[in-house]
């Protein structure tokens, strides 16, 4: 699948700050089943292309600045070829050990409820193992958007029973770990089907990973593994360890955020491009 993808973030600022300081991890990597074809990332409309693989194979770059802003806005975009891949992510180099990823986090720390609902995941085989927590999840924490905010974890998710995408990935990061199977929190983008509304921000889903096998990628708010709708851009621990944008800032606070992501098939957004410059 041909993907074309525009990923803006916006931060306003009370006063001009006086400096900036910030990881971005928002170029894709190219594997098996990813291949970037061309790809852009600009701050303020400066290019950066800096980036290299940290420890986990994710393109990152630093971006620092002195200088006055009030506005800082980062774009990322370009053209990405997905092909499905059965959720499995190989060509992904270099990588740190699996087991790195069996460390709890705060945001991912089980409690009796988390180790009650993957005592529920049976015997047998480990992929439908994976796909029996997944389900069970995806059942115990309604998709509900609002109920909880960046900062919930995984055990006040299961407790409420609503939850994003990002605390279905938790719940069923901390519970595969319970299972002593290494599993990580993934930030990327999802093309939705025609049938779902848009998706206007980064997706988060989980992998995990099997001996034999590698890591394999679990979209447990839509029930499958990943495909080629999806498009890989890090990993971590957990959210917060994961995010695309991290950073700090001296000289102000910040007031506001924008934050939009457009995904579409390639031939359909050069279609759409073309009518505009029609009109």
């Amino acid at each position: 699948m041909d993907l074309s993808i525009r990923h803006k973030t916006a931060y306003h600022y009370r006063h001009p700050t006086s400096r900036i300081s910030m990881l971005l991890r928002l170029f894709p990597m190219s594997f098996d089943g990813q291949e970037v074809v061309d790809w852009q990332v600009s701050v303020n409309g400066v290019a950066l292309t800096a980036f290299s693989p940290n420890s986990r194979g994710d393109l990152e770059v630093h971006f620092q600045t002195a200088l006055p802003i009030d506005v800082l806005e980062i774009e990322a975009s370009g053209r990405v070829m997905t092909s499905d891949r059965s959720g499995i992510v190989k060509g992904v180099a270099p990588e740190v050990p699996p087991t790195v990823f069996l460390r709890h986090t705060a945001l991912t720390m089980p409690d009796t409820a988390i180790r009650a609902l993957a005592g529920q995941v049976g015997e047998g085989d480990p992929i439908a193992r994976l796909h029996a927590l997944s389900a069970l999840v995806r059942d115990a924490v309604i998709y509900r958007a609002g109920a909880t905010n960046a900062d919930s974890t995984a055990m006040q998710a299961l407790a409420l029973g609503r939850g994003v995408c990002q605390d279905h990935a938790h719940v069923f990061v901390s519970a595969a770990r319970v299972l002593g199977i290494p599993s990580r929190y993934v930030v990327g983008y999802y093309l939705a089907s025609k049938e779902q509304d848009a998706v206007h921000e980064t997706h988060g889903w989980a992998e995990a990973y099997l001996e034999g096998l590698g890591w394999v990628g679990f979209d447990i708010t839509n029930g499958v593994c990943t495909t080629e709708h999806y498009v890989r851009l890090c990993c971590g621990l957990d959210a917060h360890d994961a995010a695309p944008i991290r950073g700090a800032v001296l000289g102000s606070e910040q007031i506001a955020i924008d934050a939009d992501v457009m995904i579409s098939e390639a031939e359909d957004a050069a279609q759409l491009q073309n009518l505009s410059q029609q009109q």
